[in-house]
């Protein structure tokens, strides 16, 4: 996996409550504010924790450092959601089911994902862990279209590395449309995106009845 940046002054220690108050609090303030951070402050952030602003600065540089440790927080959820796609299972299946975890793990915690959105533009910290997360999830992807092309199953085509990268583009934008376009229809965008998905690698809609083989995940 790349190296992520840290978001921590601190590394985080195993039940540092402190810590873990802070981004609960954080947690609550982003769900009561719609996920704006704008209007957050570091005071109301450790007052809501019941600690000091001295607290909070042990830990975190600024507001957008707390948002990014707060989504590493979550991080491994994002990555079983990603073990469905290398996993076995008809092509198809696999994919849609990825795209709609995908989808589902963005809803139980949009008000943390615009946050982040907002941290990115400004923090270059906070762009430079969210392109690490990114980088960490090709790999894995990268191998099962090999494994595909190897099999047969996937005609030969352009870099895997790159389209994986592609792809995982297009999940982010996906993300980012259904953030601030509440009005969008949902399952329109999703099918798209899995049929993108399916003919990239495919170059059509794969036999349903064709199951892939199972591909660890490379996180080391």
């Amino acid at each position: 996996m790349t190296a992520r940046p840290r978001t921590d002054r601190r590394a985080p220690q195993r039940g540092d409550r402190r810590r873990s108050a802070l981004l609960t609090a954080l947690d609550e303030l982003l769900r009561d504010n719609g996920g704006l951070l704008e209007p957050i402050n570091i005071a109301e952030i450790s007052r809501r924790a019941g600690l000091t602003r001295s607290a909070f600065y042990f830990y975190f540089e600024n507001k957008a450092a707390a948002v990014a440790a707060a989504l590493e927080e979550m991080y491994d959820e994002a990555f079983a959601v990603n073990d469905i796609l290398v996993g076995s299972g008809p092509p198809a299946e696999r994919i849609e089911r990825t795209i709609r975890g995908l989808v589902e793990y963005w809803d139980r915690h949009r008000h943390l994902y615009s946050a982040v959105l907002a941290a990115r533009s400004s923090s270059p910290s906070m762009r430079e862990m969210w392109e690490a997360d990114r980088q960490a999830f090709i790999p894995s992807i990268a191998a099962m279209i090999e494994a595909e092309r190897a099999a047969g199953r996937a005609p030969a085509g352009g870099d895997a590395t790159a389209v994986a990268d592609v792809l995982l583009l297009l999940n982010e934008r996906l993300l980012e449309r259904l953030t601030f376009g509440a009005e969008l229809d949902r399952d329109r965008y999703i099918d798209s995106v899995v049929t993108i998905w399916l003919r990239s690698i495919y170059g059509r809609d794969p036999d349903p009845a064709v199951a892939a083989p199972i591909t660890a995940r490379n996180d080391s």
